[in-house]
């Protein structure tokens, strides 16, 4: 059996839209160097500077 990992032992970071932390999902291990913000609403309403030097 797998060793259980407490939720606040999970790495974070900081959403570059609302500015608050959120942790690592299994759904983004894959990716997770390229994830920046905590949601799809976050995601869809960050500032238009941003999404122009992408």
């Amino acid at each position: 059996m797998a060793k259980m990992v407490r939720k606040a032992d999970l790495q974070q970071k900081t959403c570059a839209t609302c500015g608050r932390p959120f942790a690592w999902r299994k759904r983004w291990e894959r990716v997770w160097d390229e994830v920046r913000y905590c949601s799809d609403r976050c995601r869809t309403s960050r500032p238009k500077a941003a999404a122009e030097q992408s």
